[in-house]
């Protein structure tokens, strides 16, 4: 069998084990829509005041989608990882062509289609319920490729978490421990102004940093540029992928 044949046989087996587990679908596509509908239809931006969600409505769009390519990809790729060393999975593996790259690969590939997806649902359900206005350009066309890198970065994160974790509870707890403050502390719902100065390295260091800036930079601000961010999420997400591969369990 090809690498191609390979990797499309994995990935179908990754996509038909994610449909059958309906938390996972039911957290996946509901957890975010509920954020939204709550912040963004419920509490509301309070544009003229101060604080949090002092900005208009378009600025949280980011932040939204964010979620998903965030925490999704941490919590599926770990646990999947664990779920298959505590199954001795990787020993069944290691008899087949399928190397740890390839594995790593067809998941992140399948969690691309989800959180795409997933995506796509989020963006839409912010513009309308919220008053959130979106700028209509050619460049909402890198949009997808931002989703792309950030969930690929993240899979690899995710990969370390599930090699390096004892068990899939303790992925989950690791993955929620570091997802959260990374979802709230990378220009995604509390602006860098709110943030101490000293704090503010620690922000350029975060991946969703690089995404968050990218597409508020295409859907709100006006004439902003996101090659640059494009560019160092993209790296990020090859490296992380590099490095996620070589952790996984190894039988030989």
């Amino acid at each position: 069998m090809s690498r191609l044949g390979r990797v499309r046989s994995e990935s179908l087996a990754a996509t038909r084990s994610f449909l059958r587990r309906r938390t996972a679908v039911f957290f996946t596509f509901f957890f975010p829509v509920i954020l939204v509908v709550i912040f963004g239809a419920l509490v509301r931006t309070q544009p003229t005041g101060g604080g949090l969600f002092a900005k208009p409505a378009g600025y949280y769009l980011p932040g939204y989608i964010g979620v998903v390519v965030l925490f999704t990809p941490l919590s599926r790729v770990g646990s999947e990882i664990a779920r298959h060393r505590d199954g001795n999975r990787f020993e069944k593996l290691s008899t087949t062509p399928l190397s740890r790259g390839e594995w790593l690969f067809a998941h992140a590939l399948v969690n691309v289609g989800i959180i795409g997806v997933a995506s796509l649902l989020v963006f839409g359900l912010v513009v309308a319920i919220t008053d959130a206005t979106v700028r209509v350009t050619p460049s909402l066309l890198a949009v997808p490729a931002f989703v792309i890198a950030g969930v690929a970065t993240f899979c690899g994160v995710g990969a370390l978490l599930g090699s390096f974790a004892d068990s899939q509870d303790g992925v989950i707890a690791a993955s929620n421990t570091i997802a959260l403050p990374i979802l709230f502390l990378s220009e995604t719902f509390i602006p860098p102004a709110l943030l101490p100065g000293w704090f503010l390295p620690v922000v350029e260091i975060s991946p969703l940093t690089y995404f968050a800036r990218g597409v508020r930079a295409i859907t709100y601000y006006d004439g902003a540029t996101w090659g640059t961010e494009l560019a160092v999420l993209s790296v990020l997400a090859v490296v992380a992928l590099a490095v996620g591969a070589r952790s996984l369990p190894r039988t030989d």
